[in-house]
């Protein structure tokens, strides 16, 4: 709900709980004063429109301090006629907090009251609900707490046989592993692999030794017949230079009658 009063000639709009300054009024701090000069009043959707004031509807506010507004300056200037004119001037103020609107009995006050203690009721509630559900949460844990020193000895004397019980398989599977290699590494078994490998009957025997004597003929062909190319290419580097020696004779000087 709010209205809209009339006080030394200016309108507000005005709240419960609004403070507002107004003109000097003849009225102490801490006093309590009512405002008749209502022009309209709104509640929700329902407005009231005074003509010029609203029926039934009053202001209540409380008279806060006594105070006076920012300086205003004051000039006045006449060119030509060395005239000059300088002011100031503070407005005295009174400073009100809106503490009631009333409108056909209907209090704003008692509205808002009304529903902040509502509020607060509501705030309460869930807090009521919030310390009842930590101290149920809080017995729980007091009661896992005290069930759990029981059981940890249990559980640690039955990890100890899966440790062990790990310890025997890696046991049991070392060995199988370390026979597995040294079978591999060790010279019995090349000699077994090497006897399989050597021909049983002697005809393969022959057949071997023939192969290997047919090796060696093979690569000698090919060296007899490139040492000859190196001979042959030997006389071509020489015949050059006997092509660059031969050289036509020098022709004798020819002697004459004047020369003697």
């Amino acid at each position: 709900m709010y209205a809209v009063i009339e006080t030394g000639g200016k309108q507000y709009r005005v709240e419960v709980g609004t403070e507002l300054a107004v003109e000097l009024l003849d009225a102490e701090p801490g006093k309590t004063i009512t405002l008749e000069r209502v022009l309209l009043v709104a509640d929700g959707d329902d407005a009231s429109i005074g003509r010029p004031l609203v029926d039934n509807a009053a202001v209540s506010a409380e008279v806060l301090r006594q105070d006076r507004g920012d300086k205003v300056i004051s000039f006045k200037y006449r060119p030509k006629a060395r005239r000059r004119v300088k002011k100031g001037h503070r407005q005295e103020l009174t400073v009100l907090r809106i503490s009631d609107i009333v409108l056909d009995g209907k209090s704003a006050a008692k509205a808002a009251a009304k529903a902040e203690s509502d509020a607060k009721t509501e705030r309460q509630r869930l807090e009521e609900a919030a310390a009842a559900q930590a101290a149920k949460d809080a017995e729980l844990a007091a009661k896992l707490a005290a069930k759990t020193p029981a059981k940890a000895p249990a559980e640690k004397g039955a990890a100890a046989p899966k440790k062990s019980g790990a310890t025997d398989k890696d046991a049991e599977g070392g060995p199988k592993t370390r026979s597995t290699t040294s079978a591999a590494k060790s010279p019995t078994g090349d000699a077994k692999a090497a006897k399989a490998a050597q021909p049983k009957s002697g005809a393969g025997a022959k057949t071997a030794a023939s192969a290997k004597t047919a090796a060696p003929a093979k690569t000698t062909a090919p060296a007899k017949t490139a040492a000859p190319s190196k001979k042959a290419a030997a006389p071509k580097a020489t015949s050059k230079p006997a092509a660059t020696t031969t050289r036509e004779p020098a022709k004798k000087p020819r002697t004459t009658k004047k020369d003697e």
